[in-house]
């Protein structure tokens, strides 16, 4: 195959794998990777519809974790970053990763090395963020509900973080921007879209989706963060830089500020 292919594929981590598995395998020549729906043809290349094979994504999974346990991370933050045009980023880096004799090595002079290394720290930070920052609201299923908005999509990331903290309880976490969650049924957590009409950001307007003693709750929640809150004491400054705004209306404790 002389010339070169643009390689479609649905858009999900195991997808972007198997095409990079393909690309491998058959010696293609990748104009570029993009998600089905978001094709823009290339004047000299063709295209090729990818189908996810999770036995494929998996040789290649496991080809990038043999080199280097930094790379895998760095890979799979990346991705999620959603950064246009990551795929081929990724495909390059993957490229030079399996070139070299040690993972560890990577030339971080490297534009490519360098820039997936800086997408997967600022995902890495968003990771954190989101789990010191969640919220949940009490339904009336006894489901306990948190919705979140964050730069890139790190539902998949911090999965795990709630599933050991809230063990025993319902739980779900609702990314209103990707418009799909992560639901915990007490055995294991799966992922779901919803129809949330009713339900939006933190509010002082009751919903009928929640039991009025969450209300009650996050009332004496944001009366305790006001008392507490001594005026003198408040560096705005600093006080944004750990709490970034963007967070605040998904906090209890923000609710009037919003």
């Amino acid at each position: 195959m002389n010339a070169s292919t643009t390689l479609m594929y649905d858009g999900s981590f195991n997808g972007f794998l198997t095409a990079v598995f393909v690309a491998f395998d058959e010696k293609i020549s990748v104009a570029d990777i993009q998600k089905n729906g978001r094709c823009q043809n290339g004047l000299f290349s063709e295209t090729e519809t990818i189908f996810t094979h999770v036995e494929k994504a998996k040789r290649v999974w496991n080809g990038i974790r043999n080199k280097s346990h930094n790379a895998i991370s760095n890979v799979y933050f990346a991705f999620l970053s959603e950064t246009e045009g990551v795929e081929m980023l990724l495909f390059d880096y993957i490229q030079k990763l399996m070139r070299t004799q040690n993972g560890k090595y990577l030339d971080y002079s490297d534009s490519t090395v360098l820039h997936i290394s800086q997408l997967a720290r600022k995902v890495g930070r968003e990771k954190h963020r989101m789990e010191a920052f969640v919220r949940f609201q009490l339904t009336k299923d006894n489901i306990y509900f948190a919705n979140i908005e964050p730069d890139f999509d790190v539902l998949p990331l911090i999965s795990k973080h709630f599933r050991d903290r809230y063990a025993d309880q319902q739980w779900l976490i609702y990314d209103v921007k990707r418009k799909y969650g992560i639901y915990y049924n007490l055995d294991h957590v799966e992922m779901v879209s919803l129809n949330l009409k009713d339900i939006h950001h933190n509010k002082i307007h009751k919903s009928d989706a929640f039991v009025n003693g969450e209300y009650e709750y996050q009332t004496l929640w944001n009366d305790y963060f006001k008392s507490t809150g001594i005026i003198s004491r408040i560096n705005p400054k600093l006080h944004t830089q750990h709490v970034p705004k963007r967070y605040w209306k998904y906090l209890s404790e923000k609710k009037e500020a919003v």
